[in-house]
């Protein structure tokens, strides 16, 4: 749980307003003009149901490591899963919390100018003011002593992150912080696993680096393995001062 609430405290936005929205395995902290929780949970409750419902039909959605098939009878949540996860060669599911993320936002910006959801530390973002994000990277020196900033004219962003040494996601590599920016935060969400997938010592930096620069779509991307970064492409971050 301490690990949550540091999460939770990633992005200041005392100009909006801030609630959270939990569905079973889907925990978002949600901020906007207003108080959005029930249309937030609408939302949540009817992007589940198609992914629940798909899954059922297709247990192999769930499970799969590689990506799978185009499935143009599918819901237009599950495509775009499957689409994001064959250009960064991951299973779908790869791209789940970004996806629910990017999603739920794109409904609430029928009600709000500025949405800021964060689903397990993956974010998507639209906002009208710059903001800045920080970085969690567990055990390294360097966690939360950076941020990334994120102007208004980059918005609307996903910002989303993957460890091999934090949290409950899955991956096969060791880095303390693997963050992917990209227009499409199921995409950096998926981006992310996959980088995160090699980086197994700080000397893999590079090779990360390189891996996020392959997949079509990704805008930046910071490693962070031990007292260890390496940053590649638009990416502009900021010493950050402690609370």
């Amino acid at each position: 749980m301490y690990e949550q609430r540091t999460y939770r405290n990633l992005v200041r936005t005392d100009d909006l307003v801030k609630f959270e929205v939990i569905v079973k395995e889907t925990d978002l902290l949600v901020r906007a003009e207003s108080n959005l929780s029930d249309e937030t949970r609408e939302s949540v409750l009817k992007y589940r149901h198609q992914l629940e419902t798909y899954i059922t039909m297709n247990p192999s959605f769930q499970r799969s490591l590689i990506p799978l098939a185009e499935d143009l009878h599918a819901p237009e949540l599950v495509r775009e899963m499957i689409r994001v996860s064959q250009l960064a060669r991951v299973g779908p599911m790869a791209a789940v919390a970004g996806a629910i993320a990017e999603w739920v936002s794109k409904d609430l910006l029928t009600l709000s100018k500025e949405v800021i959801t964060e689903n397990g530390g993956d974010i998507y973002l639209a906002t009208a003011r710059e903001r800045t994000i920080g970085i969690y990277a567990g055990q390294s020196p360097l966690s939360l002593k950076i941020g990334i900033v994120i102007g208004p004219e980059e918005s609307p962003l996903g910002v989303c992150t993957s460890s091999g040494t934090v949290g409950p996601s899955l991956s096969f590599g060791k880095a303390d912080a693997v963050c992917i920016l990209s227009k499409s935060a199921a995409l950096a969400d998926a981006a992310a696993t996959a980088v995160g997938n090699i980086v197994q010592e700080k000397k893999d930096i590079e090779l990360g680096l390189e891996r996020g620069r392959e997949i079509e779509g990704v805008l930046g991307t910071l490693i962070i393995v031990g007292e260890k970064m390496g940053v590649w492409g638009n990416i502009k971050l900021i010493r950050l001062e402690p609370p």
